[in-house]
């Protein structure tokens, strides 16, 4: 049987915050809805009247889609959540990787993610696409050479297209043996998307895919054009550098999360081995995932 991982998600508490001046923050008790960036969204789904996204609300999901493990990133736009995935990965340990992230914007930030792996956290996510263009400074690459020594895995995001791809091939340069997930399959919908995608032709360098399905959103499920894009990248840079996430939560306000990957394991136009590659297997061997549990499939009253 295949085991799914999600190789990005988000979890939160709460989301009260503000981003190069702007606000971000709940837009009234009991709604799920938030103001972003001056305007009305719809953050989480609209049953989640609280706000909150917990782990034992995702692990309902991805029991009920058989999604054995997943992989918890951060963005600035939810807040620094780093106390709280510190809780779920003491908690759910077999279930979630989950990233810290450093005060990035702040001067000091390489203390702080020295700190931040020393209580246990096994990744760091930088979201260079909201950080100044020129992203990679002093301290920052003396963070990348510490992560590098002591075998922590770097998430990222980049400015669409090849903006920012100089500054990581510096940084692959610099730090050969730094594991690195690119996100958001290279903002693969914006022009010279590969640009970021052919960065995986190093060796410790993979791509995942969360967001595809909203990058893809005007075209709306089964996405045949993002299955098409993923074989592209594939050609590109070989299937076992490709990773799926889901970018849960915010995706499931258009679709349920098991339409987030089965229009991978529905799609007639990758083998059966492409789609255990990309759906877990990748990620298992990416991020040291153990012990995956192995879930039944689940009838829904409209079955």
């Amino acid at each position: 049987m295949m085991k799914i991982i999600d190789a990005h998600a988000h979890l939160w508490l709460n989301v009260d915050t503000e981003v190069n001046g702007c606000p971000i923050h709940p837009l009234e008790p009991n709604r799920s809805r938030s103001v972003f960036f001056g305007e009305v969204r719809q953050m989480l789904p609209p049953w989640m009247t609280d706000g909150q996204n917990t782990a034992e609300r995702f692990l309902s999901n991805m029991d009920y889609a058989q999604v054995s493990a997943a992989v918890v990133t951060q963005e600035f736009i939810d807040g620094l959540q780093n106390s709280y995935l510190e809780q779920v990965q003491q908690r759910y340990p077999d279930r979630f990787f989950c990233l810290g992230m450093p005060e990035l914007p702040k001067p000091g930030f390489l203390e702080e993610a020295k700190s931040l792996i020393d209580r246990g956290f096994r990744g760091i996510k930088i979201p260079a696409a909201r950080l100044p263009k020129q992203f990679l400074n002093d301290e920052m690459m003396q963070m990348l050479h510490m992560m590098e020594q002591r075998g922590v895995i770097l998430g990222i995001e980049l400015m669409d297209g090849d903006a920012q791809t100089g500054q990581m091939e510096e940084i692959v340069q610099e730090c050969p043996q730094l594991k690195v997930a690119i996100g958001h399959f290279g903002m693969v919908t914006r022009p010279r998307w590969m640009s970021q995608i052919q960065l995986a032709r190093h060796e410790h360098v993979y791509v995942e895919s969360g967001g595809i399905t909203w990058l893809f959103n005007d075209e709306f499920y089964p996405f045949p054009s993002a299955v098409r894009a993923i074989r592209e990248a594939a050609d590109e840079v070989g299937w076992k550098k490709l990773m799926w996430g889901s970018d849960y939560p915010r995706t499931i306000t258009a679709i349920t999360y098991r339409m987030s990957y089965d229009f991978i394991t529905k799609s007639t136009e990758l083998s059966e081995d492409e789609k255990r590659l990309f759906l877990g297997d990748n990620a298992r061997r990416f991020f040291g995932f153990k012990d995956l549990v192995e879930l039944p499939y689940i009838k829904n009253m409209s079955e």
